[in-house]
C-alpha cells in the first residue's frame, strides 16, 4: 500500500471511529438513570484526555481532517455532557463539582478552539490533567450513590476509555517535544492501570456472552495499541507510526465504549436522595 493510499486509508479510519465513538443525542436528552450519569460522567475523563491527543495531532499536521472532525465532535459531546450532568447532579456536592468543571472548561475551550501551536500545547498539558480531576472526582461521587456492584462496573470500564487516550496523548505531546519524565511515569501508570483494570473487568460475574466477547476483542485490540506506542521508546520518528497510534487508540476507545454501555444497561438506578458529602481529593 503506497504512503497515500495508507494515510487516505487510515483516514477513513480516524472518520468512522470518531463517529462510532461519539453517541447520538436526542432532541430533548436527559439521564434517566444513575448508571447513565457514571457513564456520561465517565466519558467527560476519556473526552478531556481525547481533545488534547487531537490537538497535538492537528499541530503535527498527523491525520489532520479526521484529527480535526475527532476535536469538534470531542468537543461539542463535551459541552452536551456538562449541561446533562449539571442539571442531573444529585446533591449540592456533585453540583459543585460540575460547576467547577464547568469553570475549567471554559478556559479547556478557548485554548482548543485557537490554531494548534505549540505555545497553547504547553497550557493544554497542564488544563486537560485539572479537567481529568475534577471528572473523575465527578464520577467516583456518582458512583458512591449507587448501591449495586454495576456502577463499580460501569465507571471502572468507562476509565478504560479515558486511559486509552491518555497513553495517546502521552505519546503525541511526547513527539511534540512536551514530554518530560513525569509524563514518561504517568504513561506507564496508565498502561499499569489499564491492564489491572482489564483483568478485573473479565473476572466480574456480572458479564454476560455480550460483554465477555467484547472484552476479548479490547484484549485483541490492546496488542495492537500498545505495539504501536512501543516504537516511540524505540526512538522512531516515523509520522506512519504515529498515525498508527492515532487509529488504534481510537478503536479500543470503540470497544470500551461498547463495554461501558453494555454494564449501564445491566440495571437502571433511578435518580437518589442527597448522598452524604465526597472528600474532593478523589484520584482520578
Amino acid at each position: 500500500m503506497s504512503t497515500i493510499t495508507r494515510r487516505q486509508f487510515l483516514g477513513h479510519c480516524m472518520i468512522a471511529l470518531a463517529m462510532s465513538a461519539a453517541p447520538s443525542r436526542p432532541a430533548f436528552a436527559a439521564i434517566a438513570s444513575l448508571n447513565e450519569a457514571i457513564n456520561k460522567a465517565g466519558r467527560m475523563r476519556m473526552l478531556s484526555q481525547r481533545m488534547a491527543k487531537a490537538y497535538c495531532q492537528l499541530g503535527q499536521n498527523i491525520l489532520p481532517d479526521p484529527s480535526r472532525r475527532i476535536l469538534d465532535l470531542s468537543v461539542k459531546l463535551y459541552q452536551e455532557h456538562l449541561v446533562d450532568l449539571k442539571a442531573y447532579a444529585p446533591s449540592e456536592d456533585i453540583k459543585a463539582t460540575y460547576a467547577e468543571l464547568e469553570a475549567i472548561w471554559r478556559r479547556y475551550r478557548q485554548l482548543l478552539s485557537a490554531a494548534p501551536s505549540l505555545e497553547n500545547a504547553r497550557l493544554i498539558a497542564q488544563i486537560n490533567e485539572d479537567a481529568l480531576r475534577v471528572a473523575h472526582l465527578g464520577t467516583t461521587q456518582l458512583e458512591l450513590v449507587s448501591t449495586s456492584s454495576v456502577g463499580r462496573l460501569v465507571n471502572i470500564s468507562g476509565r478504560q476509555r479515558m486511559l486509552s487516550q491518555r497513553m495517546a496523548k502521552f505519546y503525541m505531546m511526547r513527539r511534540w517535544g512536551i514530554g518530560n519524565a513525569a509524563m514518561d511515569s504517568e504513561a506507564q501508570l496508565a498502561k499499569r492501570e489499564f491492564l489491572s483494570a482489564m483483568g478485573a473487568l473479565e473476572r466480574a460475574p456480572e458479564n454476560t456472552g455480550k460483554i465477555k466477547g467484547e472484552l476479548e476483542l479490547a484484549r485483541t485490540q490492546w496488542i495492537f495499541f500498545d505495539q504501536a506506542l512501543q516504537l516511540q521508546s524505540a526512538g522512531d520518528k516515523d509520522s506512519s507510526y504515529a498515525a498508527n497510534v492515532a487509529t488504534t487508540s481510537e478503536r479500543i476507545l470503540e470497544v470500551m465504549d461498547r463495554v461501558t454501555n453494555l454494564y449501564a444497561q445491566l440495571g437502571a438506578t433511578p435518580a437518589p436522595a442527597a448522598p452524604a458529602a465526597t472528600p474532593r481529593s478523589a484520584r482520578r
